[in-house]
């Protein structure tokens, strides 16, 4: 499950307008950055010309029992998102996007989806904010939920325009905005392999776990498999910068699986549990490193095969991390939202997703990051250079210091980056007795109720600046410009509101927040 939210702000740049369902239906990929699977998706329309604010997104629930306190909450955390960085909405558009299942057909999965349709409308004018149009996209067409006129919305659908022929489409290539294939596509790239390999790797995974976790849990081995894994990731990194990277997403993705052995990822996957190490892999944010540093993760993910699918959320959330920093917020948020769905409680991935979908501006991490590698680099430097002056004199004579006392010269000792404080050292007999179990799980490093990292330090001290949008956010809809002039407004003819009790009884509901995956 995932939600998001866009700023509201006004752009002078490619102002357009959409005119009824079709249009608003072949915009939907544009503004979203990809083609939602298995969503609901509601946009907030503001002002008397409908300028597209907000937005949210969230997996459509396959109980139907869930719709009506999911479509309460929804409607509630869009008008609440949107009050905060603005006004208020004046309107709603609403997507439902499904392919049909084996067996069944499109038509099939609009009338399927109808009820869900009837409850976000009723949630959300029981908000006193009207949905304008709901719409059903299903294997290439869509329905209105809304305009009974069979001219411009006949029963059986119309199918969508032709990829890149919508005025939606050509004001997005002018703007430079790509649709990166479907959610399904998006979120196979990082799902773990089930080729015949998988067993493969799933052996290294436990031979490393063995070797390094034990390692792991001790102070100075800690350190030692910190650096080894670093190293090992710039190993890969030049060898990944050196492959030529190929149009197919999934050629290129098979390329870079090639090449990472199964005991180099397996060290790097275990590497990665402990959370200053991940720290410090997240400075490759940036510059020629950024590209080959977000192909590395995402190897990774695709290696964290059972019993180690937990073990991707560290490189889920470097690959979301690189993916925002480097403008891609649509594949950051895919690779976020991942990471949340197998641990709800990680704390860097959670302040991530917090931060992309509040438009923030990831170059406060990047300063943050950038001081935090200047710092670590002066320091070693200084020690490095107090040990050589001390090993090139091996018998200086005493010198006198500032209160003329006479004694060794002083060195000074490297402190540890700031926040870092020592941890609590685990027992490794236990460990080593059983190393699958102690591979299958994370240091205790990693684990949210030890000392908050430089990257979750600084995700919470981030100032809330916001940033330009990557849709276009300037496009707006007229609910009275309509593909026919018969299409009527939205009528009260829905069924009733929830009563009070109901109503209380959603909103005690489970929180539907923007980290858990359905």
């Amino acid at each position: 499950m995932n939600k998001h939210h866009e700023p509201v702000h006004r752009t002078d740049d490619q102002q357009i307008t959409l005119r009824g369902p079709a249009e608003l239906a072949d915009a939907l990929p544009y503004m979203m950055g990809f083609h939602p699977t298995d969503s609901i998706v509601i946009v907030a329309l503001h002002g008397s010309r409908g300028r597209f604010g907000g937005r949210v997104r969230l997996g459509i629930p396959r109980s139907q029992r869930e719709w009506s306190p999911v479509a309460q909450q929804l409607a509630e955390c869009l008008i609440e998102g949107s009050e905060r960085r603005g006004s208020r909405p004046d309107g709603f558009v609403v997507y439902l996007c499904q392919d049909p299942a084996e067996g069944e057909t499109s038509r099939s999965v609009m009338e399927r989806l109808r009820p869900l349709a009837q409850r976000l409308r009723t949630a959300c004018g029981f908000l006193d904010v009207p949905v304008y149009e709901a719409l059903c996209i299903s294997d290439g067409r869509f329905w209105s939920y809304c305009c009974p006129d069979e001219r411009c919305c006949p029963p059986e659908g119309k199918g969508l325009a032709i990829p890149g022929t919508s005025v939606m489409a050509a004001a997005a290539a002018y703007a430079g905005v790509h649709v990166r294939g479907s959610l399904r596509e998006m979120e196979a790239r990082l799902a773990p392999t089930t080729a015949p390999s998988a067993g493969a790797q799933a052996k290294a995974l436990d031979r490393a776990g063995a070797a390094l976790v034990p390692r792991i849990l001790d102070e100075l081995g800690r350190k030692q498999v910190a650096t080894e894994t670093l190293t090992l990731a710039r190993t890969l990194m030049a060898r990944i910068a050196e492959t030529p990277w190929t149009s197919s997403r999934s050629q290129a993705d098979a390329t870079d699986d090639a090449l990472l052995s199964h005991d180099e990822a397996a060290a790097m996957i275990l590497g990665l549990q402990d959370r200053e190490t991940r720290d410090r892999a997240a400075e490759w944010m940036e510059g020629p490193d950024a590209d080959s540093a977000l192909r590395l993760w995402r190897a990774l993910c695709r290696r964290c095969v059972a019993p180690y699918a937990e073990h991707a959320t560290a490189p889920l959330t470097l690959a979301g991390w690189v993916a925002w920093s480097t403008g891609d917020e649509p594949s950051a948020r895919v690779a976020l939202g991942l990471a949340l769905r197998l641990d709800d409680q990680y704390v860097f991935a959670r302040l991530l997703h917090q931060a992309c979908n509040e438009g923030l501006d990831p170059e406060t991490l990047r300063n943050c990051l950038r001081r935090e590698r200047t710092s670590r680099e002066e320091l070693q430097s200084a020690a490095d250079g107090d040990s050589r002056r001390i090993h090139q004199t091996p018998d200086q004579p005493q010198t006198p210091d500032a209160a003329g006392r006479r004694g060794r010269p002083r060195t000074r000792q490297a402190r540890a980056p700031i926040g870092t404080r020592p941890r609590r050292l685990a027992k490794t007999a236990s460990a080593s007795a059983h190393p699958r179990k102690a591979a299958g799980q994370r240091s205790p490093d990693s684990r949210r109720d030890g000392p908050a990292g430089l990257a979750e330090r600084a995700m919470t001290a981030v100032t809330r600046t916001p940033v330009q949008p990557f849709t276009v956010v300037a496009g707006s809809y007229d609910p009275c410009l309509r593909t026919c002039s018969g299409c009527p407004e939205p009528t009260e003819d829905t069924p009733p509101h929830p009563c009070a009790r109901c109503v209380r009884s959603a909103r005690r509901g489970r929180d539907l927040g923007a980290e858990r995956g359905r």
